[in-house]
């Protein structure tokens, strides 16, 4: 088959994912086009398998803001044009899935718009009534719309009032690199003494309450020897530099800011941190259960159809960090039950998570509209 993918090429859940899928794709000898303002981040060394197309925004002085969604729509209607596109598989329900619509009525309909559902289109822009409408309208007039939890399409429906067919499909990780490694140098290099590492990653918005990460990192440490490990950037990181500083632990944490060797950085830890106020998935936690780490997190979005709460983590009320302190605690503090969460996280994503399962799926969603 013949695919055009369309994404949020910097960091986030929904960009990674989309390359992801990518890969997987050309690597089962579909043939696979990126279009974007930008090469999707995580493509890495595999891009030249791939046809990347640009999304040039020309700053017109007719224009206040540059008309992002309408050049990317003309650019989509381009490839489909020039290189017989059969799929548009859009990723977020605006600008992408909209401009993909606006893409197959220039090319008289002869493409196919399958659009998914990531969280941040419904949980955050759902809620702007400038906007709902829009967002309502690029689901409906999709030819097949998907969702990475059930939670996500639970609250798309109660939202928006969307009644058409909406198919779940988790996200994945690749267990070829998310997987124990070996990192006992690294490792040694930033917790000498032996210390236990904390993490949290993310973008650093509001939403991923970043400030109960550093509350529960300062809960933890008046009982355990710890360090904690932040990756990624965002409006958020003063808020938790002055907290750190006020706590008087900015020694005790390392400020990694967005990277690329994520498999690495995971393995490193102990505990993966995620106390979200919203998460419509939990890609970081996938991750950390892939590679062997226990999640102690909130009972938000589908954070819970991810992590199974006293089973491969401890997952808390949002906002409740005194428990989820405590819960950190009683990992670190039992080796025993560190290793059963460890192995039965491997174990969750093995059966449920993997690749094969679902890029498989993604082809039956292509196939059936073909």
């Amino acid at each position: 088959m013949k695919i055009g993918i369309s994404c949020y090429p910097s960091v986030g859940g929904s960009g990674v994912v989309a390359t992801e899928l990518g890969i997987k794709l050309a690597e089962r000898g579909h043939q696979v086009h990126f279009i974007s303002h930008g090469i999707p981040f995580r493509l890495g060394k595999y891009f030249r398998r791939f046809s990347y197309h640009e999304v040039q925004v020309n700053n017109y002085s007719v224009f206040q803001y540059p008309p992002y969604e309408l050049q990317l729509a003309s650019k989509m209607a381009q490839v489909v044009e020039r290189e017989g596109l059969e799929i548009l598989h859009v990723h977020y329900a605006i600008p992408h899935a909209a401009s993909a619509y606006l893409a197959k009525q220039m090319v008289g309909g002869k493409v196919k718009v399958v659009t998914t559902l990531h969280g941040t289109d419904i949980t955050v822009l759902g809620y702007d009534e400038n906007l709902a409408n829009l967002i309502r309208f690029a689901i409906n007039e999709s030819d097949a719309v998907t969702a990475v939890s059930d939670a996500l399409i639970r609250e798309t429906r109660e939202l928006l009032g969307i009644t058409r067919e909406i198919k779940r499909i988790y996200n994945f990780v690749d267990t070829e690199i998310f997987h124990p490694l070996d990192v006992s140098t690294f490792k040694n290099e930033l917790a000498p003494e032996g210390e236990k590492i904390l993490l949290h990653m993310s973008n650093f918005r509001a939403v991923k309450r970043v400030e109960d990460v550093v509350h529960i990192f300062h809960r933890v440490r008046q009982e355990i020897p710890a360090k904690l490990v932040l990756i990624g950037e965002g409006p958020e990181m003063p808020h938790v530099r002055r907290l750190a500083r006020e706590y008087g632990i900015e020694g005790e944490i390392y400020y990694l800011g967005n990277r690329e060797d994520v498999a690495e950085l995971v393995t490193l830890a102990d505990i993966l941190l995620l106390p979200s106020k919203k998460e419509s998935f939990g890609l970081v936690a996938l991750e950390a259960m892939a590679c062997g780490v226990p999640v102690v997190g909130s009972l938000a979005g589908g954070i819970p159809e991810v992590v199974l709460h006293g089973q491969t983590g401890f997952l808390a009320p949002v906002g409740d960090v005194e428990k989820m302190s405590e819960y950190v605690v009683t990992l670190l503090k039992n080796p025993s039950l560190w290793r059963e969460f460890s192995e039965r996280g491997i174990a969750r994503v093995k059966e449920n998570f993997t690749a094969g399962e679902i890029v498989t799926q993604y082809e039956e969603v292509y196939r059936n509209l073909l």
